[in-house]
């Protein structure tokens, strides 16, 4: 027993000399290429069974004949191991260099493409990495580039929109200036409604601006839906007399949901006045509201609120593009119409609120849905 110890002992100092001697190298040559680290492995691990093997061998005094035989059978597995490990080397780090070469083309703009042949599961699982991020890069970028262009058609927009009141503002103001308006009281009320239709303009914006930038303040109570409806259609009874529309707000139920309430007043509103400005006189705008049977991934419970107008449908190209800052239909490009913001500001209210806005046609117009989580 006692012999076996001693060999044991000796084996593990000359093993252990080779591995720290190894260690030291892996350390120095940490920033080389894997084949470098994947070579020193090999070595240390041949070295150190031949450190050992020759610490026993020199302590059990073998002969000189035994010893070579030993050191002969050392050398072989040395470059046997070598070998397997430059092989192994050369195929990682070839494999690592197409995977650079893809991911460079990926960074560039491009789209990711795991190389060919086979990898070692690292590797792999490093390609589909990528490539799942490529994906999610790709749909950024196309959501960065149907951003940008809303940006430059709201631009252009509110230029267009600006330009036509700030005009007749100017026109009036040097008409009384020059003391030639027939009519002065006129020109101030006109003058005023044009002041006020400006500031809706700017208000909008700087709405709009607070929920890109995810800073709208949000004071969630609970309430009833049909509290909320209630308040949404008396502050649109105007704007609907006044263009001979009728206001349904039937059947409503009362279902209690956690929400701001000014700002779900204010997207309430927008769709009201969206719809009674698109349906023709003598038509009907209905309000709804109901408990659903679950969130867009099914789970939890849900409250639809619904207006349906009957402005005769909207192209379904154009379904996507309804909730865009700055979009406007083609029958909709003219300063009443406004900046196309109000719709923009719905589902970013909606979406503040954990909800989501959507549109679909119905016979004869087209039904908003605003979906929110019911209150618990």
């Amino acid at each position: 027993m006692r012999d076996v110890l001693l060999i044991a002992l000796f084996a593990f100092l000359g093993a252990a000399a080779a591995g720290l001697l190894g260690a030291l190298a892996l350390r120095a040559l940490r920033h080389r290429s894997v084949l470098v680290s994947l070579t020193v492995v090999a070595v240390v691990s041949v070295a150190a069974m031949l450190a050992g093997t020759l610490a026993v061998a020199r302590a059990m005094f073998l002969s000189s004949h035994d010893l070579t035989v030993v050191t002969t059978v050392c050398a072989m597995a040395a470059v046997v191991s070598l070998a397997t490990a430059l092989l192994l080397g050369r195929w990682v780090v070839a494999r690592s260099n197409a995977l650079t070469v893809a991911a460079r083309s990926f960074g560039e703009g491009g789209s990711f493409a795991a190389p060919g042949g086979g990898s070692t599961a690292e590797l792999a699982a490093l390609g589909r990495e990528l490539a799942a991020t490529s994906e999610k890069l790709a749909r950024s970028r196309e959501r960065e580039r149907a951003l940008d262009t809303s940006r430059r058609e709201l631009v252009a927009w509110i230029s267009h929109d600006l330009r036509t009141p700030l005009a007749g503002l100017r026109a009036m103001a040097e008409a009384l200036e020059d003391g030639v308006a027939e009519d002065p009281p006129r020109y101030f009320r006109q003058i005023r409604t044009e002041v006020d239709r400006l500031n809706a303009m700017v208000g909008d914006l700087f709405e709009l601006s607070r929920i890109h930038a995810g800073a709208l303040p949000l004071s969630p109570s609970r309430m009833s839906v049909y509290d909320l409806v209630g308040d949404a259609l008396a502050g649109a009874g105007p704007l609907a007399r006044e263009h001979g529309v009728r206001l349904v707000g039937d059947p409503v139920a009362e279902v209690p949901v956690e929400v701001d309430g000014k700002e779900m007043t204010r997207v309430l509103g927008n769709l009201l006045v969206n719809a009674i400005r698109h349906t023709p006189a003598d038509g009907t705008v209905a309000v709804a509201a109901r408990r659903g049977t679950g969130g867009e991934d099914g789970e939890g419970d849900t409250v639809v609120l619904s207006v349906t107008d009957g402005c005769g449908g909207i192209p379904e190209d154009d379904l996507s593009r309804v909730f865009d800052t700055g979009w406007r239909g083609s029958r909709a490009r003219t300063p009443p119409a406004g900046a196309g913001l109000g719709l923009a500001i719905v589902r970013g209210i909606v979406e503040a609120h954990a909800g989501r806005a959507a549109v679909h046609n119905v016979p004869g117009g087209c039904r908003f849905e605003v979906v929110l989580p019911a209150a618990r």
